[in-house]
């Protein structure tokens, strides 16, 4: 098994999930990953009252839950991180959640790994307990992009909200994308000309608010085209959540209620306020227009 919070499942996440499957392939045992929700930062900074301390937030679980699955990891124990946990003595992690709780036989930490109350507890402690409960442990190097840069959840939060998606991509190793469940929205989109697909998305999410070119995947056999604005609306909300619009283009789809995988494609524009309806849908024509082109020149 290996420990982590996995935001993103970017390459160097998925370095680890690869080893843990192959030992445990070998071995015969069953590759696991333990996960925390919240994340443990963020879980300190809402005590603190300091929500600005908070990391933004990458992947949705779900999406993490799937990437995880994709590299081979058949047993996720998701812990919730609070004052218990928080407040747990090394050798108590140790011993209720590896040894009495998950039978651990193999973990893979990387090499700077810590754990316990006030993050105590480290490599070499986990190594004793090991001997003692009869695991073994490996600790892993951290994986360097083509530059020998560390790859790092904190770098793929700086590329997504700058709307790097090329940036993005490159540390993740697949196009970065959110799925979620379409709900119903004010249905102002559809009035005037522009019906959109409304899903939640973490109050923090990393991705920078703004009007991107996307592919939605899920709702068909094929990817269909769309643009999509991630933010507030501004021009029609007031102190409003943050909320993903996409209108698909030249299509139309009842998605009420099914999970749609949006696929960010290229950045747009940025969030804007506009003065008055006429001028946001004009606005929205030129978006359209644009992506479009994109489709038109690069393909679906």
């Amino acid at each position: 098994m290996t420990i982590g919070n996995f935001d993103g499942v970017h390459l160097g996440h998925q370095a680890i999930l690869d080893r843990v499957r192959s030992y445990a392939d070998g071995q015969g045992l069953m590759p696991t990953v333990m996960t925390f929700h919240p994340h443990p930062r963020a879980f300190f900074a809402a005590r603190a009252g300091r929500p600005e301390l908070s990391p933004a937030q990458i992947s949705t679980l779900r999406d993490k839950l799937q990437q995880i699955e994709r590299h081979g990891i058949q047993q996720v124990v998701l812990a919730r991180f609070d004052a218990q946990l928080s407040s747990m003595a090394p050798d108590d992690f140790i011993r209720r959640l590896l040894v009495e709780g998950l039978n651990t036989r193999w973990l893979l930490v990387g090499e700077d790994f810590r754990y316990g109350h006030k993050r105590s507890g480290d490599i070499d402690l986990l190594r004793r307990r090991g001997r003692d409960y009869g695991f073994e442990v490996e600790t892993i190097a951290d994986v360097g992009d083509a530059d020998g840069k560390r790859i790092s959840s904190s770098e793929l939060r700086l590329a997504l909200a700058a709307g790097d998606l090329e940036g993005a991509s490159a540390l993740l190793g697949y196009p970065y994308s959110i799925t979620a469940r379409v709900g119903h929205g004010q249905k102002l989109g559809r009035s005037i000309g522009y019906p959109t697909m409304n899903q939640k998305v973490p109050e923090a999410c990393a991705l920078r608010n703004g009007v991107y070119v996307v592919r939605v995947h899920g709702l068909t056999p094929q990817p269909l085209a769309g643009v999509a604005s991630l933010g507030v609306r501004p021009t029609v909300a007031q102190q409003g959540r943050r909320v993903l619009e996409t209108h698909l283009l030249d299509c139309s789809i009842d998605a009420y209620g099914k999970l749609g995988t949006v696929e960010f494609v290229r950045f747009l524009r940025d969030e804007e306020k506009f003065p008055d309806l006429p001028t946001l849908v004009a606005a929205i024509d030129d978006d359209a227009r644009r992506a479009r082109d994109h489709f038109a020149f690069h393909g679906l």
